[in-house]
Formats: structure tokens, sequence, C-alpha cells
């Protein structure tokens, strides 16, 4: 074991992998800045490293995956330490770390753990050799390179178990095979092989040593001449495969072994729903694309993402961290419906793009800009137009990557640079222009839905404590509407004192902003933050209840950026308060079989899963059912969120199709919702199966006020 082929090992590998880690880091530069500090909240970012890299939350969600990864990297954690043992070894044979002994404590409890996790990773392998090649899994990526680097986990643990036992048949029969000078030259190679083990000992297996006591139990009865070069073998392999697997890191997937822990550490912390903004203002956003426009090489400017280099080094960061696991894709409803958009290709176009400008800056032998532009070159724009921004994907990444973000920015791109959108979203531009809705329906029509009740409006109770903010699809749609009377009337009925806005009210610019035009979100935003703003500082409003969730999101987590800071909340968690506090009481029995569907911007933007199920479990008679596999966190997307609701599929097999008909599988005559897309969307799949006459789509709400039945208004509806 020679101090000079260690000291070239060590110095040659680590150093080659230095030049390789030199050139990502600098790769990152070309990234543009972040907004938000990424190294604030110290303890939450620890703690998400804690909760995500380390006991790797997300990967439970495919268990037994999940399982052989957690056991490879906890095995990798701790055989980290006899690979310094190992390399340390090569300049002093007995090294054993000067605490690791076998006659110490707690050398004989890491001589356990060792072993133990070494078979534990070896048992992950076999996991993953099954799912590459016994049961191929479509979401993965099956390349060889993956049979390549568990073939060198494999062989590292086998190397070192091998090591350990010939070992300690070299030291339980030495004395027999050097006792005299007939081996010399075997001998003194065994001497410094036995080193580290002490005293003879007989040959059994121990508990404290499983796998290379075990294995010494196999190689019994070999020879000298076999044991020597088997050890020898076992020890370089472990020692030089450590610092191999190192090397092909930053050329691979397994990249994430490294990147995978910053990646999570520097997150965005800011809520999960929102979308950083391009400007402050909405003047200096206009002002920004209007010199972009004017520039000689307008696709250059950084509006939206054009070029790779638009990308924040963070947004870097992700494309370097992607496993290619394929769980994004795996539960993308855009994806399993057959369109063009696939979370994971798209990441991998991205890096694939990212290498090719530092191959090209390497060529050139100086930095060099991208071509441009990325769409359509990199990424098709029916990738783009396919996303319905519900964040499964981002749901399922084990290791902390956006996708929502980076596609919003280059349909930003697309849309307030070169002016190319789906034709479906001219109409609902305009509408949110000029009417305050993406229907273009009139601004005075907007509170007709409550035709009879005594509501009142905040223009004529300035102070009124609570908000109800309707939304455009409840103030306009027909069927929406039974929603806000039924809202309404349980508010009246629990004596809450709340106006609404009535024709000052305009779309929260929710549809703009996720389809890219970021000016006319900010342009609605600020109208009505100043709105808002201008009642509360009439004493009204403390707090803004909302039903639609895309309405409830944008006004929580982004109108704080237009100044509007207030306590926001959903219908049905302000309802199932007033049903805390005994001041609506369900008597009336409503016998269903009710199957409940997830909204995004409800459940995985705001984690908000448990109100809308416990509202219909105190309603008598309401039989609660869940899709198995696809509900809560796991739920499919209704297919309206990110501006879906106005434009056509890519493809005749509709994403509220797919989810209609698991609603339909758990046998439920009643499918409840807690938002009006979702309640158009779950329609629309029930006539689509023709199932419309036989189970009916209801708002939670609706059927808490058929059980509380304030008045007679809506019974039959």
């Amino acid at each position: 074991m020679s101090a000079i082929g260690m000291t070239l090992l060590l110095v040659g590998l680590i150093g080659l992998f230095g030049v390789s880690a030199v050139r990502r880091w600098k790769l990152l530069s070309v990234g543009a800045p972040t907004w938000e500090s990424r190294t604030d909240r110290l303890l939450d970012r620890l703690k998400a490293v804690w909760i995500f890299a380390v006991l790797q939350k997300k990967m439970h969600y495919y268990p037994l995956a999940g399982l052989a990864h957690l056991g490879i990297f906890l095995g990798f954690g701790v055989l980290l330490l006899r690979t310094v043992v190992l390399w340390g070894r090569g300049f002093d044979p007995a090294f054993n770390l000067w605490i690791l002994g076998p006659e110490t404590t707690l050398g004989q409890i890491y001589g356990l753990l060792k072993d133990v996790f070494a078979l534990v990773v070896l048992a992950g392998v076999s996991v993953f050799v099954y799912y590459r090649v016994i049961r191929p899994q479509k979401r993965m990526t099956l390349s060889g390179e993956g049979l390549a680097i568990l073939g060198i986990i494999a062989t590292m643990m086998l190397a070192d178990i091998s090591y350990d036992g010939a070992a300690l048949v070299i030291n339980a029969r030495y004395q027999e095979f050097c006792g005299s000078d007939a081996l010399a030259p075997l001998c003194d190679r065994a001497r410094v092989i036995r080193a580290p083990l002490g005293p003879s000992a007989p040959l059994a297996f121990h508990v404290l040593e499983p796998a290379g006591s075990a294995m010494s139990l196999v190689l019994a009865q070999a020879d000298l001449g076999l044991l020597v070069p088997i050890a020898t073998a076992g020890f370089w392999l472990h020692s030089s495969l450590v610092l191999i697997f190192l090397n092909i890191l930053p050329y691979s997937k397994h990249f994430h072994i490294i990147t995978s822990f910053p990646n999570i550490f520097l997150s965005d912390l800011t809520p999960q729903g929102r979308l950083r903004p391009m400007a402050p203002t909405t003047e200096q956003l206009l002002e920004r694309v209007e010199k972009a426009t004017e520039a000689p090489e307008p696709e250059a400017a950084r509006i939206g993402y054009s070029k790779i280099e638009h990308l924040t080094w963070k947004d870097l960061l992700d494309l370097y961290t992607c496993t290619e696991c394929g769980r994004c894709t795996d539960n993308c409803p855009a994806a399993k419906t057959g369109k063009k958009l696939s979370p994971k290709h798209l990441t991998l176009d991205l890096r694939g793009e990212l290498y090719a400008l530092q191959a090209a800056a390497a060529e050139a032998e100086q930095p060099v800009a991208g071509p441009a532009p990325l769409v359509p070159r990199v990424v098709d724009p029916d990738v783009l137009w396919a996303c319905t921004t519900c964040r499964a994907c981002e749901e399922q990444c084990p290791v902390g990557i956006t996708y929502v973000d980076k596609i919003v920015q280059m349909r930003r791109n697309l849309v307030m640079m070169r002016g190319e959108f789906p034709a479906e979203l001219q109409k609902p531009f305009e509408g949110m222009e000029t009417n305050g809705n993406p229907w273009n329906l009139s601004r005075l029509d907007r509170a007709s839905w409550t035709e009879g009740l005594p509501v009142k409006r905040m223009a004529d109770h300035p102070t009124a404590p609570v908000l109800y903010w309707v939304g455009c699809a409840v103030s306009y749609d027909d069927r929406a509407k039974k929603i806000a009377r039924a809202t309404a009337e349980l508010l009246l009925a629990a004596d809450v004192d709340f106006a609404i806005l009535a024709e000052e009210e305009s779309c929260t610019g929710d549809p703009a902003r996720r389809a890219g035009n970021e000016y006319l979100f900010s342009m609605l935003a600020e109208a009505n933050a100043e709105t808002l703003e201008g009642y509360r500082a009439q004493g009204g409003i403390r707090t803004i209840i909302t039903t639609c969730p895309h309405c409830f999101n944008t006004l929580k987590h982004e109108y704080p950026d237009f100044g509007a800071r207030f306590e926001v909340v959903h219908h049905t968690d302000f309802l199932l308060g007033l049903l805390a506090e005994k001041r609506l009481v369900p008597k009336a029995d409503v016998a269903a079989k009710v199957a409940y569907h997830d909204s995004c911007y409800l459940g995985r933007y705001n984690g908000i899963y448990d109100a809308p199920r416990d509202i219909l479990r105190a309603i008598q008679g309401v039989e609660l059912v869940e899709v198995e596999g696809a509900s809560r966190s796991k739920g499919l997307c209704c297919g309206a969120g990110g501006a879906q609701m106005f434009m056509e599929e890519q493809n005749s097999y509709r994403v509220n199709v797919a989810r209609t008909r698991q609603l339909l599988e758990t046998g439920a005559q009643t499918l409840a919702v807690a938002c009006p897309f979702c309640m158009t969307m779950v329609t629309d799949g029930l006539k689509a199966e023709a199932k419309e006459d036989e189970v009916r789509t209801m708002d939670v709400v609706e059927l808490l006020h058929r059980a509380c039945a304030p008045t007679a208004s809506l019974q039959g509806s």
C-alpha cells in the first residue's frame, strides 16, 4: 500500500475534480442575479436541508425507490469515514483514525454500522438495477451511464467487504502462512494488511462485523497467494473508485450528489405561490420593455427569458441538480394527457444549452453569448403553452427544482417582447384591460348575482372589516353565481359584517400573469391595490375572503409586492372557523357519497387540504371518499390553471376529462370542489363522459349551505 501511489491518487484525482468544479462554478456566473437574498433565515434553510436533503422527505412519494435511495445516501455517509481510513492506510498501514481501532468500543460500533450500511447500499443498488433492467420505469432516463454508476457503487461495497474478509483470514492464519521463509514476499504484504487488526483471532461470524466476517468464512480455505491480491484489490478499488466517482459527477446526472444540498439551502423562501415581479411598478416595467424594444438587439434584453444567460444563477443551479428521475413528468397533467410538455426534458434541454455555451466558450477561449432565442430553437412553444402551472412537478421534485417560474419567464418574453401567444388569449387580455374580466363582460353586471340579497357594497359601508372578494368567474358565470349566493347567505346567517367591491373590483390579473402578460397584471394589481388601500384608510378591510383559489393566491402572496398586505382567507377556511365558533350549525341531512377534488392553487400552492374536507365531514349524511393515489398533494389538476381556462388544449385527450375519470372511479354521486374554475372543468368532464345526469358537481360551500339552510333560495339548485 504505497504512500507514493496513494499520494499520486489523491493529488491527481482530487486536482482533476477541482478543475471540473471550477469550470462548473464559473458557468453559474453566466446567470443573472436573484432579487431576494438566498442566505437569510438561516434556521429555516438548515431545516429545509435536514428535511429534504438528509431525510429526503419527497423521495418517499415512491416508497421502494425512496427507501433504496435513502439507504444508498446514508450508506455513503457512513462509509465516507471508512474511505478516509483507507486513504490514511496508504501512508500508515495501522491507521484507524486514532479512535476507530478494533479494540475500542467506538471502533466496534462503527464496524457494525459500516458493514450493515454496505449491505444496505447493495440492496439499494439491486432495487435500481431492477427498475432499470427487469422492470424499466418510463419516467427514468434509462442510459448506460446509470448502470455504470450503479456498477461503481456496488463494486466499492464489494471491494470493501472483500478487503475486510481477506484481511480477517490473513490475520487468523498468519502464523500458518508465515511460519517459514517460503512465502516471505507475500508475508511482507500480508503483514501490512493485518496491521490494523491487532492480535490474531480465530475465524468466526461476528455480529459486530457481519459482512466482513461472513466474507472471511467464504475465503477461509484460500491460500495466501489468493488472499493478498484480493485484499490489495479491495483496498485500491475502494480507495480509487470513490475519487473516480467524484470526477464523473460534474459530467453526469449524479452531479446532484454535490449540488442538491446547496440547491435546497438556497431555495426561495418566499411563498410557493408567488412569482417574482419584473419591476417594482408598472411604469418602471413599461420603461424596461420600451428600452428593450428600442435596443439594437431586442432579443438580448432581459425581459423574461430569451437566452440561457437570462436565467438566474439559481435557475442554472437547478439545471445542475436535476436527477433525471422523471417524477416531475410522471405527475405532470400535460404529460399525462399526451401534450408536448415534459418538465424533465425541458430541464434537460436547458441544461444541454447551458453546457453547449460552456463548450463554445472553451473553444473560443473567452466568454461567449448564447445564441438566441431559446424558443423555438431549444424549447418548442407548445411546451410552454401546455403548462397549467399546477406545481405537481415542483411538489414531486426531491431536490427543490422549480419549473413554473422558468416557464412563465419564457412566456413573458414571448408575450411582451415578441407578441407571440395563442390567439385564444387575445380576447381575455382585451377583456381584462377594458372591463376588468377575461370574458370582457360589462363591469356593471359584476354584482348582478346579489339580486334579492342584502349584500352591502364597500362604497356604502366603507368601514366593513371583512371584504368578500368575489372574483370574475363567480361574478359572471351563471353556474358559479350560485357559489357566491351560498357564501353570502352563510355569511349573513353567521352575522358577519362584510361587503363587496361590486363594480370597483377587477380581475386580480392571475390569468394575465401566468400567461406571461406581466404588464397587464401589473396594471390590474396596482389599480386593485389602490382601491383596497383606499378603504383601509377609511377604517375598513381587515380581512379578505375569496371564493377563487387563484384570487386567494394572488391577493395573499403577490399583491404585497404592490403594497397591499391584508389577511386573505379562502372561503372554506373562513366558513370552517364559523362552524368551530358555532355561528353556523349544520342541521339538515345531506345524504351523498362525495369525492373532493383538490384545487392546485389551494392545495399544492397554499397547503389547504383539510379545511374543505373538515367542512364536508361536519355535514350530516356526507360520506367522503378519496381518489386512491391521486388526492391531496398528488391530486391531478383540473386543467384550467396558467390561463388554460381560456385556451384550447393541444390534443383531444383533455386534462379535465382525465381528472373527472379519476373522480368517477370512486363511485361518488357528488363531486365537490372549492374553486369556480374546477367547477367548470369537472362539470365539462362529466358532460364528456355523459355522466351529467347521474353525477353532480357542487362547491363545498353549496353543500354546507344545504346543511345549514339559512334560506330557501338555493334549495334544489
